[in-house]
């Protein structure tokens, strides 16, 4: 009665329709065209095409009012008879108004899928017409009026005839409802190709479903970032471990999608399944475009294999589960919208291989699921044990008491009718007589027939065979809309629906109320800054860090010139002192002949110049370019202090610091200049009064250099002088005095003989040790005696060379007649050929840098932008501080208010 009596109103609007469309023939082909999807939507609205809705279950509403009149006996049977008019009148009045279906031809241009709808429309409303509601009535009138007479002697044996024949009119109804059910599915699936094959040229609208569940996806980065409360609905399915827990979403789904396991634990982290209406029956990860086809098995178990991988990729080490969600999409036809969360099974115990927390942590994790006060629980009891075994149901009572959004689901109660000896306990779990805890509604389903390998439309089969034979539905004819995962789906899409309209728009409110907060903070901390969020900081920073390599190349050639040379020979200098200069002019005073010097000086600067000189030179050609960039971007930075933005500084030193590291200079550029420098060094000659003055002013500053370094460690070693000591009250220490002693006694030496070698014999060394031993009257070691002779023979050689320098500074007229034969002018020599040498390799590598290194070092720079910019570790890393993670939260605030805006709409349009 209620079926017919929801439905006629939904005839009238079609033949309203018809008659629009009937208006509109005169209109033009546009017209005509908008005015066909129009309709479209109307169809798509329309009760009449969707008939797997959960209204169907009402026709068991007569049964249930028929078995109440066999107590409530003659009260019941003027209702009854009056009842019976009713439905008639009313269903005749709905065989009137049946539309003519003609008028699909004038909306679907495509006549084999008008053919196909039209036909599947009437062959259920020829199903309809088949029922004679009337003969019904008339036929079971007098089996309740029999049935109530008290006096009757066989009154229970025609009370159980009474009921078998209202089963055998159930079951009547469960078949055809079947029928109109699959032939509705497969209607539902025709439209949704029609519908996806014009819109296939344009964009195509999201469903409510799929809205839906971005959004809770929005929210749950939110609430992971941000600790704020996400109280949207969704159902959260529970239960023990090997309840079948994950079964129940499976039969939903219509499609095997999970790992399973011989009793171990499969499921290790949340999996939030999206079941939408599609066309095809596929699944789909949230991160992924591909598209798992669920009719094949291979993609069935490329599905369930990756599943397993994510949930393993999400464990981390030491732990057994794992607090992230996997979101995934599952589409078909005739499937109920809703969004599914599938928790990790509550254990008893921890087994081997397992974290020692484990058990806690799924209570945890379940705690916080079922915590969200709009949440609707999905408790999975396993009827094939005793119910006192139950974990589940006490963490259920304790969230909530009252069970106002609680929804039990006894399953396996195939074997708890085969194993159980009160078969009747069954019958109190659903009537909710058996556990303490309330519930809005109690189902009993079967989920599985024994074997992994069986299909969901074989357990479907089997269910329904099970429930028609089975003595607890023969038994129980109150609870038969209790029974089976169809109906389940149906109440939790229900459920949920209903949960979403009541919840949405306060969750919308809380968000308002958030940005305004959000919005004002920013207002009162940074009035000067525009809203910019990580990556939009990041391009900005970019921008100048880009251009300090513009502004490096406005460097002029003599400040890039200048600063090589000096590092060139802060590099080199140490090994031309100690290997090439001393040991040359060393090898004069030991032959007393000043060729020996340019023979050594020649052979050791070519060797040089050939192994080290060129890697040496590009090397610290390299530590210029890093030390002038980083100049010049900490004086830009100090120039720019009141207008830049402080905090991209940390970010732009890691890039410029990570580009400098990884930047090399080209090998082919040392082979150019390593023969350049040969070539330089071989020539020796001073050819004008210019280059002769710079190599004697070189020789004379890098002499007076060494000369002052030795000074300070001979003071060191021998103490202060007696002037130092009168003066400034220092002291010196025995060791110091000890040293001063032999270095008095070598510059006595020296005094006595100035062309003395840097050698010092045996026989010296122990003269000198007894000539200390008798005026000291303390012994010397030889040793001590010899490390005061190197540094005493140096400072004496540094003098004389220094002396030298001075004189022939203005010799050179002389040089110039003489064409440098003469052999006293060694020392200006070698230093005019190292002057040349770095003045040449200052101007190589200035071109290198400016022609070459600058360009390869702001495409390093670049890799090293885009290498950061894809990392959101490094960015979160680098760019911190309250005004970022503001508008971070304030810009995810303002597009999940937006996500709410946009569904709140598409839920009122549906509504």
């Amino acid at each position: 009665m209620e079926i017919l009596a929801c439905r006629r109103p939904v005839l009238v609007s079609i033949l309203k329709n018809r008659k629009l469309i009937k208006r509109c023939n005169t209109y033009s082909h546009t017209q005509q065209r908008s005015i066909s999807n129009i309709m479209l939507r109307r169809m798509d609205r329309n009760p009449i095409f969707k008939i797997n809705n959960p209204q169907l279950s009402r026709h068991f509403a007569m049964m249930r009012v028929l078995s109440s009149v066999l107590k409530l006996r003659y009260l019941v049977i003027g209702s009854a008879v009056g009842g019976g008019v009713s439905v008639s009148k009313k269903y005749q009045e709905w065989k009137d108004s049946l539309p003519d279906l003609s008028w699909l031809d004038d909306i679907f241009p495509n006549n084999n899928v008008a053919n196909t709808i039209q036909t599947s429309l009437k062959s259920i409303m020829d199903t309809m017409q088949d029922i004679d509601f009337a003969k019904i009535v008339e036929d079971i009138s007098p089996i309740v009026t029999k049935a109530a007479t008290p006096d009757s002697k066989d009154y229970k044996q025609k009370l159980e005839m009474s009921q078998q024949e209202l089963i055998e009119i159930q079951l009547k109804y469960q078949k055809e409802l079947e029928k109109l059910e699959k032939e509705n599915k497969e209607l539902r699936k025709i439209l949704l190709l029609a519908k996806n094959h014009k819109m296939n040229m344009r964009k195509v609208k999201k469903s409510l479903i799929d809205m839906y569940s971005e959004l809770l996806d929005e929210l749950n980065d939110y609430d992971s970032n941000y600790q704020t409360q996400d109280h949207l609905p969704r159902v959260i399915v529970i239960g023990d471990q090997s309840s079948g827990k994950t079964s129940v979403l499976e039969m939903i789904a219509q499609a095997r999608i999970f790992p399973r396991g011989a009793g171990e634990m499969m499921t290790r982290a949340p999996v939030k399944v999206t079941l939408s209406e599609g066309p095809y029956h596929v699944a789909q990860f949230k991160d992924s475009a591909r598209e798992f086809d669920l009719t094949k098995e291979s993609e069935l178990a490329e599905l369930r294999k990756e599943v397993e991988v994510r949930m393993k990729n999400t464990v981390s080490r030491g732990n057994s589960v794992s607090n992230e969600v996997i979101s995934m999409t599952v589409r078909g036809p005739g499937l109920q919208r809703m969004v599914l969360v599938d928790l990790p099974g509550i254990i008893s115990s921890v087994t081997q291989g397992m974290a020692p927390d484990t058990r806690e942590c799924i209570r945890q994790m379940t705690t916080a699921h079922m915590s969200n006060p709009n949440a609707i629980i999905l408790c999975v009891q396993d009827g094939s044990v005793d119910a006192e075994r139950s974990n589940v149901t006490d963490l259920v009572s304790q969230i909530d008491p009252q069970g106002r959004r609680t929804i039990l689901v006894l399953t396996k109660v195939d074997l708890a009718e085969k194993n159980m000896a009160n078969a009747d306990r069954v019958n109190k779990i659903l009537s909710g007589s058996l556990f303490p805890m309330k519930a809005l509604g109690y189902f009993a389903v079967i989920t599985g027939k024994g074997s992994q390998n069986d299909s969901i439309d074989s357990i479907k089969e089997y269910e329904e065979k099970f429930f028609r034979n089975s003595k607890l539905f023969r038994d129980s004819i109150g609870i038969s809309s209790q029974l089976t995962t169809r109906n389940l789906s149906m109440a939790v899409s229900d459920c949920f629906w209903k949960m979403v309209r009541e919840t949405v728009e306060q969750q919308a409110d809380s968000f308002k109320a958030t940005r305004y907060n959000l919005e004002t903070e920013w207002k009162n901390n940074f009035p000067r800054y525009l809203e910019l969020d990580r990556d939009e900081l990041f391009e900005k920073a970019r921008g100048e860090v880009l251009n300090e390599v513009v502004n490096l190349s406005l460097v002029s050639v003599k400040d890039w010139e200048e600063k090589l040379n000096a590092e060139l020979w802060n590099g080199i200098s140490h090994y031309i002192i100690e290997n090439v200069y001393l040991p040359a002019g060393y090898s004069v005073n030991q032959t007393n002949s000043t060729a020996s010097f340019n023979t050594m000086v020649d052979i050791k600067l070519k060797q040089w110049a050939e192994e080290q000189l060129p890697r040496k030179s590009i090397n610290i050609g390299w530590v210029v370019l890093k030390d002038m960039f980083k100049t010049m971007f900490e004086e830009n930075q100090n120039q720019k202090l009141q207008a830049s933005d402080e905090i991209l500084e940390t970010l732009k030193t890691a890039v410029i610091d990570e580009a400098l590291t990884r930047h090399s200079w080209e090998d082919k550029a040392l082979e150019m200049l390593r023969v350049i420098q040969l070539n330089t060094l071989e020539d020796r000659c001073i050819k004008d009064k210019h280059n002769w003055d710079q190599a004697a002013q070189f020789l004379t500053s890098t002499l007076e250099h060494n000369l002052k370094v030795t000074d300070d460690l001979l003071k060191e070693m021998a103490g202060p002088s007696n002037y130092e000591k009168w003066f400034y009250w220092q002291s010196s220490t025995a060791e110091q005095t000890k040293r001063n002693n032999i270095k008095y006694e070598l510059e006595n030496l020296l005094r006595s003989n100035p062309n003395h070698s840097n050698l010092l014999s045996k026989d010296e060394q122990i003269t000198i040790s007894n000539n200390l031993k008798q005026k000291n009257g303390t012994p010397y070691e030889l040793d001590d005696i010899w490390q005061t002779w190197y540094l005493v023979y140096r400072r004496h050689y540094f003098k004389t060379a220094l002396e030298n320098a001075q004189n022939i500074k203005k010799q050179f007229y002389h040089y110039q007649e003489t064409n440098g034969v003469q052999n006293e002018y060694y020392d200006i020599e070698m230093f005019w050929r190292i002057t040349r040498m770095i003045k040449v390799t200052a101007n190589v590598l200035r071109q290198q840098i400016t022609n070459r290194e600058l360009r390869r070092l702001h495409k390093e720079l670049k890799e090293v932008l885009d290498e950061y910019s894809q990392n959101n570790e490094i960015k979160c890393k680098l760019l911190t501080g309250r005004r970022v993670t503001l508008v971070e939260e304030l810009n995810k605030v303002k597009q999940i208010q937006e996500k709410l805006e946009d569904f709140i709409q598409a839920l009122n349009k549906e509504k």
